[in-house]
């Protein structure tokens, strides 16, 4: 089983983090304590987005894919908002 997840620094409210993880509890705790050097300037964090899947494998492409959106599209996947989704996708040309 892996999770992707989104937090929000409470401090900074537009910076935004996106990771996978197979135990979203403990790596809340890990963002939280200093131990991640990538978000440690930014804390206390708090999740405001999980989405399961089978494996880490699945898990990973799909933070990927996240990690190229931009804020509007991933504060709309946050929010559920799937009209605003839609409407924030690129077309292929």
């Amino acid at each position: 089983m892996g999770y992707l997840y989104i937090l929000k620094s409470l401090g900074q409210p537009f910076q935004m983090y996106v990771g996978v993880t197979g135990d979203v509890d403990r790596r809340i705790g890990d963002h939280n304590s200093g131990r991640c050097s990538h978000t440690v300037k930014f804390m206390p964090w708090q999740i405001v987005y999980t989405e399961p899947f089978d494996n880490g494998v699945e898990a990973s492409n799909r933070e990927q894919q996240i990690k190229g959106w931009t804020r509007a599209k991933k504060e709309a996947l946050i929010a559920g908002d799937v009209e605003g989704l839609k409407g924030l996708a690129r077309r292929r040309v």
